[in-house]
């Protein structure tokens, strides 16, 4: 599957954004799907993940109560509602796919379906 994520942009703090993630195949619904963000000279932390239907949803403890992941399978698109930013919301922030919901959401270097990111800039 390929990810095309979209939606970053410069916003300030307690703004809001959407970013999509597009993904490409007939399989998309096979795919637990999960946000992840790197800040400069960070690791990449997961944000957010959804199951394949769509019904199950795990958050960061950071995003919590902020952010809203949520897929359309008929669109083959996942999203994540970022809502009441902060500045330390600042990253790239990356889409990634995974047959395994586990895998997905622990550990992060060993998926192999990426987005290419899309920069979030929250100002204060």
């Amino acid at each position: 599957v390929q990810l095309q994520a979209s939606g970053g942009g410069l916003v300030q703090a307690g703004g809001s954004l959407r970013l999509s993630c597009a993904a490409s195949g007939r399989t998309f619904s096979s795919y637990a799907m999960a946000w992840f963000r790197q800040a400069p000279g960070k690791e990449r932390d997961f944000v957010a993940a959804i199951n394949r239907n769509g019904i199950t949803t795990y958050y960061a403890d950071s995003v919590k109560g902020r952010f809203t992941i949520s897929r359309d399978n008929a669109k083959n698109t996942v999203y994540l509602q970022m809502n009441s930013l902060k500045p330390e919301d600042t990253a790239v922030y990356f889409c990634a796919a995974d047959f395994d919901w586990v895998k997905l959401i622990t550990t992060p270097s060993l998926l192999n379906y990426w987005g290419q990111g899309t920069q979030v800039t929250v100002s204060s």
